[in-house]
C-alpha cells in the first residue's frame, strides 16, 4: 500500500486569504479583537495552534471552551469567504491527481492545518473533497507532527489496519510540510506554490523539490520508484 498525502492551502488551492479573513473576523466579533496580532504565522500551522498563539497574543484563555466557540464561529463564517475571495485551484493538481489514482495501488488522503469542516467548504467549492477518502485535521491536533501520525492512521484503518505501508509521501509547500513528513517516516515532496520561496523550502531538505505540481512525471516517477 502506498500513501500520498495532500496539503490544502499552497499545495492544492489559494483561497485568497478566506481563511485569514474568517479568524479575523472571528475574533472581531466573537472575542472583541479589533486586528488580530500580525506576529502569529499562519502558513504550515494548524488552525488549533493557530487559534490558541492567538488567544495567548491577545490575552485569551486557551481553553477548550475558547476553542469550541472560536471553532464554531470560523466555521459558520468560511464559506462566505471562501466564496467572496478569489481564489483557485493551482496548476497542475487535477492532473497530478489523476495519474496518482490511474496508479491503482495510491491512496489519496489529506494533512492540513485546516479543521475538518473548513477543509470540507474549501475543496468542495474548488471540486476536490470527493478526491480524497480520509485525512488528518486540524481540529484533531494542534502539532501538525500528531496531525501526520493521525492521517496515517487512518489510512491504515481504511485498509485493514495494514502496517506494511509501502511507501508515505506528503506532499506541501511548506518546511512545517516537510518536517511532519519526517514525523512519520514519510517522503517528502515540496512546491514552492504558497508563500515560501523555492530556497527556504531546499533549506528544509525535503526529498523531492519541484517548482510546481505541473511536473506530474517527475512526482509520479518518485512515488512509484
Amino acid at each position: 500500500m502506498k500513501v500520498c498525502l495532500f496539503d490544502i492551502d499552497g499545495t492544492l488551492v489559494l483561497t485568497g486569504g478566506a481563511g485569514m479573513y474568517a479568524f479575523a473576523e472571528t475574533f472581531a466579533e466573537d472575542f472583541g479583537v479589533a486586528e488580530i496580532s500580525r506576529e502569529v504565522p499562519f502558513a504550515g500551522c494548524s488552525d488549533r495552534g493557530i487559534a490558541g498563539n492567538l488567544f495567548l497574543a491577545h490575552g485569551i484563555e486557551n481553553s477548550e471552551a475558547n476553542w469550541d466557540r472560536f471553532r464554531a464561529g470560523y466555521v459558520a463564517r468560511i464559506t462566505d469567504h471562501v466564496r467572496r475571495c478569489d481564489g483557485l485551484v493551482l496548476p497542475g493538481v487535477f492532473e497530478l491527481i489523476d495519474r496518482l489514482e490511474a496508479l491503482g495501488d495510491v491512496h489519496l488522503g489529506l494533512l492540513t492545518g485546516n479543521v475538518a469542516a473548513a477543509a470540507e467548504v474549501k475543496l468542495k467549492h474548488y471540486r476536490l473533497w470527493d478526491r480524497f477518502a480520509f485525512g488528518g485535521f486540524g481540529d484533531d491536533h494542534p502539532d501538525r507532527n500528531d496531525i501526520a501520525m493521525t492521517a496515517v492512521a487512518r489510512a491504515r484503518e481504511r485498509h485493514g489496519g495494514q502496517s506494511d505501508v509501502e511507501r508515505i509521501v506528503v506532499i506541501g509547500d511548506t518546511p512545517n510540510d516537510i518536517r511532519c513528513a519526517r514525523a512519520v517516516g514519510a517522503l517528502a515532496v515540496a512546491a514552492p506554490t504558497g508563500h515560501t520561496p523555492a530556497e527556504v523550502l531546499a533549506a528544509a531538505g525535503p526529498d523531492l523539490l519541484v517548482e510546481t505540481l505541473e511536473d506530474a512525471d517527475g512526482i509520479v516517477a518518485f512515488l512509484a520508484d
